[in-house]
């Protein structure tokens, strides 16, 4: 019978029930701007909860993203990074170390796009999935050293 009213309730749309490992992975999430991966949650939640699995992050995380709860900035470096800020905001990404940051600002002037960008009027960039890529500050100053990052 739980079983049933389980089920009912995932399908008639109704958010999960909160638990503490639920509500510390994305309290986590939320709480860093680093933009993590299910694996960065884990390796940070397991000595709290010494059963968690990582099979559960990953599982909570979809639920989040499902809610609305969490974006996803894409998969970088062959993990999927998350987002706990999910208004709209494009991101950079450094191709060479793989850090993520926020871009802020007015998303009305040129959608959000660097200056110099022309998109045609007929266009609209959702801001939500502008990604732009480059080197970031450290990686720019390690190769102005002469030296490689990550």
């Amino acid at each position: 019978m739980i079983i049933i009213i389980k089920m009912m309730a995932v399908l008639s749309g109704r958010k999960k029930k909160h638990s503490r490992k639920r509500d510390e992975i994305l309290g986590l999430i939320r709480s860093t701007t680093s933009h993590p991966g299910a694996r960065w949650v884990y390796e940070r939640l397991k000595p709290l909860f010494p059963r968690l699995s990582l099979g559960t992050v990953y599982r909570n995380i979809r639920s989040f993203r499902e809610e609305g709860e969490l974006a996803s900035v894409g998969v970088v470096q062959g993990e999927e990074r998350f987002d706990g800020r999910v208004q709209p905001h494009p991101h950079f990404i450094c191709s060479r170390c793989g850090k993520i940051v926020d871009i802020d600002g007015s998303m009305d002037k040129n959608q959000g796009m660097p200056e110099g960008v022309i998109i045609p009027p007929d266009l609209y960039v959702d801001p939500r999935k502008t990604v732009l890529y480059g080197l970031c500050g450290d990686c720019r100053k390690a190769d102005e050293k002469g030296m490689t990052t990550v």
